[in-house]
């Protein structure tokens, strides 16, 4: 499928009442299909599914749109959200250990390619503290450095065992067994229950 249909059809699934912030409506991204203004089209369209919850073949059609317009990040984003629909939401307020108190010396990337430990407070039979693996999406920068802090979104390797987490609860980042980060969970939301998924 080509890009204006696949930009099309995700346009196709936005209820017209939902607006962003900004006031775009599906009104404005229909605009801007018509003009042949994709990469503006794919931006609002990802707004939009911001505001509201949308299927998963809607984030699957930006996701093969970008791919095929070799917009990488934006690729990379529309996969992440493709993961949150299909396993649940899991925001957290991130902030990395200075480059003094840990491993990491130099920014890494936000856009979903470091796959990290986490201690969530899961335990071994024996009691003993297990680390989970999740990946790691930086909301609103393209790269996280020592002693900086944002918001982020994790897409955990095994995303039952991280149901017990709940908004206020203190989690910790590891790149190695030394804590690399704090996390203070924000969202942890099950998987999107969507009939025309």
């Amino acid at each position: 499928m080509d890009v204006p249909k696949l930009l099309e059809a995700a346009f196709l699934l936005v209820p017209e009442e939902i607006a962003t912030e900004n006031d775009i409506t599906v009104t404005d991204v229909w605009e801007y299909l018509t003009q042949d203004e994709w990469e503006v089209a794919l931006g609002l369209l990802e707004e939009l599914g911001d505001v509201h919850a949308l299927p998963l073949s809607f984030w699957e059609a930006l996701a093969n749109a970008a791919e095929q317009m070799r917009l990488e990040r934006s690729a990379a984003w529309c996969h992440c959200r493709c993961y949150e629909t299909r396993n649940g939401i899991i925001r957290a307020d991130l902030t990395l250990r200075p480059a003094s108190e840990s491993r990491r010396q130099t920014p890494f990337s936000g856009a979903g390619v470091l796959r990290l430990m986490w201690n969530i407070g899961n335990r071994t039979p024996t009691g003993e503290p297990t680390l989970n693996i999740a990946a790691l999406w930086v909301e609103f920068t393209p790269f996280l450095g020592p002693g900086e802090r944002s918001w982020a979104r994790l897409a955990p390797l095994d995303p039952s065992q991280w149901r017990h987490l709940r908004p206020g609860q203190v989690i910790t980042m590891h790149e190695d067994r030394t804590v690399a980060g704090t996390a203070v969970v924000l969202e942890a939301l099950p998987p999107a229950a969507t009939p025309f998924a």
